[in-house]
Formats: C-alpha cells, sequence, structure tokens
C-alpha cells in the first residue's frame, strides 16, 4: 500500500491525505505531517522539524510532547446497540 501511495503522488501528481496511528509509518510516508489533538492541528512540518521543535530523538516522542505524556483513554463519539 506505500508503494502504491507514493506512486500516486510521485507519478501522477496526486496528493494524498493519510491518516495513521504509527508514527513510524507516517515518518516513512508523508513528506508533511499534521498532529492532531481532540480535532485540531496543533502541528505541523516535515518528522525532522517536529522532532527539532519538540527536542525529540523520535516522531513518537514528538508526538507525545505535542498532545501530553500519556496516550489518552477516549470516550467515543457514537454508541452502538443497547
Amino acid at each position: 500500500m506505500r508503494e502504491y501511495i507514493k506512486h500516486l503522488n510521485e507519478k501522477e501528481n496526486i496528493t494524498v491525505f493519510f491518516t495513521t496511528h504509527y508514527m513510524e509509518e507516517a515518518e516513512k510516508i508523508a513528506d508533511r505531517i499534521a498532529i492532531i489533538d481532540h480535532g485540531k492541528i496543533i502541528a505541523q512540518g516535515t518528522a525532522p522539524e517536529l522532532k527539532r521543535l519538540t527536542k525529540a530523538d523520535s516522531l513518537e516522542k514528538a508526538f507525545l510532547a505535542l498532545t501530553g505524556k500519556d496516550i489518552r483513554e477516549e470516550a467515543p463519539a457514537v454508541r452502538f446497540g443497547r
């Protein structure tokens, strides 16, 4: 799938919006990354820019520095069933 996304972007000149929770995957695929917290973009840039901004040595640590120190549990917005 990564190769297909890269192909669309490079060969077909198509902008691709790709969402993931895996920072390693984002760093491998994306030219630019937007960090979203509670539905709002709180930071954006290249992986090296985001790491520099937060003084982090990995994109995952940069994400945590920008959004808080813990991975938060959030209630689902929609409930199904009874």
